[in-house]
């Protein structure tokens, strides 16, 4: 080669970068066929998972969240005696796994009742003794899941005196009522937020004593419920389990 002439670019040997050469006999395309014709394993897969449809989040069933409203309260007796002849009026649930709960009695707030209504109607309902409200102990909400619906429940708690009947537990819903002494509430009662309760009704009974009726905090404003409400079962007794109706007066609770 002279001086004067340009030198020829050499080509390279082998396949550019990103293509790929074709197989003789094979014409691969997006479907990846033999030279049959025939779709290979790898195609077969890749068309069967295209015709899978993925679950949609939207599609997937929600929950219907629901507002509850529900009143009870703590029924003492001998509220202006001697504090160690004083008890507490309690009922029992069994839960799913057979325990014994021990809680305040209480229920759903019905079409024209106002809270301090509902709460005297349930506790006479659930252990069969009546009471007359003189203050507000407090406000509990919680959330719970039940027969496919999110339930947000709310309870007013009201302290009660004693006024008249015998402690039974009549009530289908209702395993077991015991008055209960004061000072064992907070080892009876199964949740935390009614152990606060019986705390605040300690400061009321004290005040009671102390300064009279007069000196308890006024009843907050309860105007009756205008609207039906939905109600969910805290407990589902079986067909053959039969229905006690243990009457045990003031006697001790079990």
């Amino acid at each position: 080669m002279s001086d004067g002439e340009d030198p020829q670019p050499r080509r390279r040997r082998g396949r550019r970068r990103g293509r790929r050469s074709a197989t003789s006999g094979e014409a691969k395309t997006g479907n990846e066929t033999t030279a049959a014709g025939t779709p290979t394993k790898s195609a077969k897969s890749k068309s069967a998972k295209a015709g899978q449809r993925r679950p949609s989040r939207r599609g997937a069933e929600r929950l219907r969240t629901v507002h509850e409203t529900s009143a009870g309260g703590l029924v003492i007796d001998n509220i202006d005696g001697p504090r160690e002849e004083q008890v507490a009026a309690l009922i029992g649930r069994v839960d799913r796994r057979g325990r014994m709960l021990w809680s305040l009695p209480k229920g759903h707030i019905e079409l024209g009742e106002t809270a301090e209504q509902t709460a005297i109607r349930e506790v006479a309902e659930e252990t069969g003794i009546q009471g007359d409200v003189l203050a507000a102990l407090g406000r509990i909400d919680y959330w719970f899941v039940t027969e496919g619906r999110r339930v947000h429940k709310t309870v007013h708690h009201y302290l009660m005196r004693f006024s008249g009947g015998e402690l039974c537990d009549d009530d289908v819903e209702v395993a077991e009522v015991a008055w209960v002494p004061l000072p064992e509430l907070p080892s009876r009662l199964a949740y935390a937020d009614e152990r606060k309760l019986a705390e605040v009704a300690d400061e009321l009974i004290d005040k009671l004593q102390s300064d009279g009726e007069a000196a308890l905090p006024p009843l907050p404003v309860s105007t009756p419920r205008r609207r039906a409400q939905t109600h969910s079962s805290t407990r589902i007794r079986r067909a053959d389990e039969p229905v006690r109706g243990r009457k045990n007066g003031r006697g001790p609770g079990p």
